[in-house]
């Protein structure tokens, strides 16, 4: 495709200087026209001295972050002259992806969202030799990239954890350890409780010895993660995203941490059927593995088979089970058959429901509506409101735990009530 430049644009233009006097002399008239016919030949045989192709790389992680910026460089043949435009995908933002080629070009990509992403291809107005005309030319180079939910997150959350500074569900916290596996034993202090003194010890050493224990190991907790319709609308933030999206990090957290204390962690990804299902297991690989099964699941407009789920769980194991469900309740007729499933669990699983709190939701239904349709919104709010009420109570009467907070400390919370059993040695 021929583009013409400014410079062929600024020759052009000089032809109206002859056109204008043409009104003085007619003769004037030849001159122009020959001026523009000398530009429009010269652009034509600078469009054919262009180069017909570019040689470009592109250098780019295989595996990315959401909302993490990453450098993306461009190597172009040396000595080519013109301008590019990357290819980027409406799922991401670019910052410098359009410019002027040179020998090393580097832009900034921010993926918005977790899954595959496709970068390129990439178009370029390549310069003729007299900078009068471009030829356009797409050159097909595809890079594919997998972007994986923000995994910084879980480095922070492991450094809270050593630093172990309450902060009221704003960030993770330690609490203090309850376990009943024996650690170590250390000498008696003031205000120690006397049940934990280790009588056998102290007559061996002759000085008050107690027992130190830890939060059990090897235990197994089960993540099932609903991609139902109730998970595929968005926060309004900020930031605003899925709540499928705060799910999938709030999970990852929490295998993040189970992993770390020595516990078994598998995770199920489910609508109406099974999307993705790793059987509980522990290692350096196994975060590894989680990362990889959820950086591309998808919530789907369809309802979701609890019953299906949780079979599918406890299909090839019976042992004793942490079962963190991420899902909604506010919809009453699906919190119903969600409660039903769950309250089977009971005794012998453990069971926590982890949902988000809609503070858009819960606003409306705390204002005092100023006309008629705020007042029918309020009324609205305040239903949904009463039925997630309802549905908590239940769950907690039957001995589940229930977890509900906004998009900004949802990880946190959900944390903390992990962290929370495992330290009283309820699981």
């Amino acid at each position: 495709m021929i583009v013409p430049l400014p410079r062929a644009a600024a020759l052009a233009t000089a032809a109206m200087v002859p056109a204008t006097l043409a009104v003085v002399n007619p003769a004037w008239l030849w001159v122009g026209l020959a001026i523009d016919v000398a530009v429009l030949v010269l652009a034509v045989v600078d469009y054919f001295r262009a180069p017909r192709a570019v040689g470009v790389s592109r250098e780019v992680e295989p595996v990315i972050s959401a909302g993490v910026p990453t450098r993306v460089t461009l190597r172009f043949t040396e000595g080519v002259q013109g301008e590019f435009a990357d290819g980027v995908p409406a799922s991401a933002i670019a910052e410098g992806h359009r410019g002027v080629i040179a020998e090393t070009v580097a832009w900034k990509l921010t993926p918005r969202v977790r899954g595959d992403l496709t970068l390129g291809p990439l178009h370029a107005k390549l310069y003729g030799p007299w900078g009068l005309c471009a030829r356009q030319v797409v050159v097909p180079i595809v890079n594919a990239v997998k972007v994986y939910p923000d995994l910084t997150v879980l480095s922070r959350d492991a450094l809270q954890l050593a630093r172990a500074r309450d902060d009221d569900a704003k960030r993770v916290v330690r609490r203090p350890a309850e376990g009943r596996e024996f650690e170590s034993l250390r000498e008696y202090r003031p205000g120690d409780d006397r049940r934990t003194i280790d009588w056998k010890a102290t007559a061996r050493r002759g000085k008050a010895m107690v027992r130190v224990t830890q939060p059990e190991k090897n235990q197994q907790v089960l993540l099932l993660i609903d991609c139902g319709r109730h998970m595929a609308g968005e926060t309004e933030g900020p930031p605003s995203r899925r709540k499928l999206d705060f799910a999938v990090d709030a999970a990852l957290r929490v295998a993040k941490v189970s992993l770390d204390q020595g516990d078994l962690v598998g995770v199920l990804a489910f609508g109406a059927g099974m999307k993705a299902w790793l059987p509980p297991t522990k290692g350096a690989e196994a975060m590894k593995a989680i990362c990889a099964l959820l950086y591309r699941v998808e919530a789907t407009l369809e309802e979701s088979d609890y019953g299906a789920a949780i079979d599918l769980a406890f299909s090839r194991g019976r042992k004793r089970s942490l079962v963190v469900v991420f899902t909604e309740l506010l919809d009453a007729d699906t919190s119903a058959a969600l409660v039903k499933r769950t309250l089977r669990l009971v005794p012998r699983h453990l069971p926590i429901v982890a949902c988000l709190l809609d503070e858009d939701l819960q606003r409306v239904a705390n204002s005092v509506p100023a006309d008629v349709e705020a007042a029918f919104d309020r009324q609205v709010a305040v239903k949904l409101e009463d039925e997630y009420r309802l549905t908590a109570a239940r769950l907690r009467d039957a001995g589940a735990r229930v977890v509900r907070s906004g998009a900004q400390t949802f990880g946190a919370a959900t944390v903390n009530a992990y962290l929370e059993i495992k330290a009283r040695g309820l699981l």
